[in-house]
């Protein structure tokens, strides 16, 4: 029976491939194999009597509702043209620096990314708006290429991220479901929150790298990365000010409500959804047009994703069903190494499953089996949900799959592929150099969250 769940994993995995929708896929295999167990004799189709209550509970998660309002204060802030005003102004404000263009990229990638959320909207953004520029002002295409790319995914891990946002609550089942399995039925619980706060420095540290090597990249070999030419043009400070303190301040008003412990991360999206709106409305960017184009577009991502976690309940409890939280358990528990073991080869499959499959598919899919029988081994959850966001991250860069190299080339079709490639290396070694170090020193994740709620 065990072996029948193995079977329904790689099925799924297979219907994907082939380019079947996620959340069809996931409820079509489930319910067939669901069937054909229980005509074979080893299922037990009550299993299936808990999806309607599941269903209930997916409906009334608090948590959950912060991704419509997340998905709609990104989409704002990318129509409404306000990403393009503040990189231009950022490359007004780095005139005069090698390879001040590009750190400007970095900067704006990684705001629009944490707003947006979304690594195909951030990547095709940034491509449409800064690469001609990069482009025109002499960069190198593997550096121009390789920054946007790089900087377009750091919203797997910039918080507020909806890929954090989702994580938190499958890990958050995870983690109370592996308590009980312990016999502690006084759980501890994980907040949305705590990953937010745990993923600040690792978000960070890529970040300050990332223009570190843009920097270093410009002084070494100072043809791929030159000053701008326009640097006579002076610096209105008026323009300047008013382009970067508002969505700084809207991205502050979100993060620090929840930070300060004023806001529940959903509390704190309904105030970015608010601020965005408003934002685009004082800088005369807000029509009715742009409105319903947001509002469109708003909805039919966060009913991809919602109709995702449906199928993903049905795959839950059938997997379940079947006995495979059990194999897999067995599987990890009884690999040489322990703990160090186990973790390692789950981030290689989620590396690997990151060239084919969605985020949202990865963290419904992959995780609920996987987490429950790491966190009984005693790894932590915050340092978990950190790994495995900058681990699809990653997985997003690599080629040839990497999904931000797809998205790029179709917005950018001149580029040569082989450039592309080639540009994205140094950011996969500076995200692997990260996993690495955040391996070693669990604490760059979880020691702001102790600080925090020890106070």
């Amino acid at each position: 029976m065990e072996y029948l769940a193995l079977l329904l994993f790689v099925m799924v995995f297979l219907f994907l491939m082939l380019g079947f929708p996620v959340a069809l896929t996931l409820a079509g295999a489930s319910l067939s194999f669901a069937l054909i167990a229980a005509m074979l004799g080893v299922f037990d189709m009550s299993f299936l009597q808990n999806v309607p209550s599941r269903i209930f509970g997916l409906m009334n998660n608090t948590t959950l509702m912060a991704v419509p309002l997340f998905v709609f204060m990104g989409i704002m802030l990318e129509q409404s043209k306000i990403a393009e005003q503040l990189l231009e102004t950022m490359d007004q404000l780095m005139r005069g620096f090698r390879g001040g263009l590009g750190i400007s990229v970095i900067l704006v990638g990684a705001l629009l990314a944490a707003s947006t959320g979304i690594v195909g909207a951030t990547v095709v953004t940034m491509g449409l708006i800064a690469l001609p520029t990069m482009l025109k002002q002499g960069y190198c295409p593997k550096l121009a290429t390789g920054t946007i790319c790089a900087s377009g995914t750091l919203g797997q891990i910039i918080p507020p991220s909806i890929v954090l946002i989702l994580l938190g609550d499958v890990l958050s089942s995870a983690y109370q479901q592996a308590q009980l399995n312990q016999g502690i039925f006084s759980p501890e619980t994980l907040a949305v929150g705590d990953l937010f706060i745990g993923a600040l420095f690792p978000a960070m540290l890529l970040v300050v790298l990332y223009m570190l090597y843009v920097y270093a990249m410009a002084i070494f070999k100072p043809e791929s990365a030159p000053k701008s030419f326009n640097f006579a043009q002076k610096i209105s400070w008026v323009r300047l000010l008013s382009s970067l303190i508002p969505p700084l301040a809207l991205i502050g008003l979100v993060l620090g409500s929840i930070l300060a412990g004023f806001a529940t991360p959903t509390e704190a999206a309904s105030l970015g959804a608010i601020g965005a709106l408003i934002l685009a409305f004082i800088k005369n960017r807000l029509s009715l047009k742009v409105l319903q184009s947001v509002m469109q577009n708003s909805l039919k991502v966060t009913s991809m994703i919602f109709l995702i976690f449906i199928g993903a309940i049905f795959f839950s409890l059938t997997f379940r069903g079947l006995g495979g939280d059990e194999l897999i358990h067995e599987l990890l528990s009884d690999l040489p190494g322990g703990v160090f073991s186990a973790v390692l080869i789950v981030m290689v499959l989620m590396f690997v499953l990151g060239f084919f499959l969605d985020f949202i598919e990865i963290t419904y899919v992959i995780v609920p089996v996987v987490a429950p029988v790491l966190l009984m081994m005693g790894v932590d959850p915050i340092w978990l949900g950190i790994m495995i966001a900058i681990n699809l991250q990653t997985a997003f860069l690599t080629p040839p799959f990497g999904f931000a190299l797809f998205y790029l080339k179709g917005v950018a079709p001149e580029i040569k592929t082989t450039d592309l490639y080639k540009g994205v290396v140094p950011y996969i070694a500076i995200q692997i150099f990260v996993l690495i170090v955040l391996a070693i020193y669990p604490n760059l994740a979880t020691w702001l969250p102790s600080i925090i709620y020890s106070n």
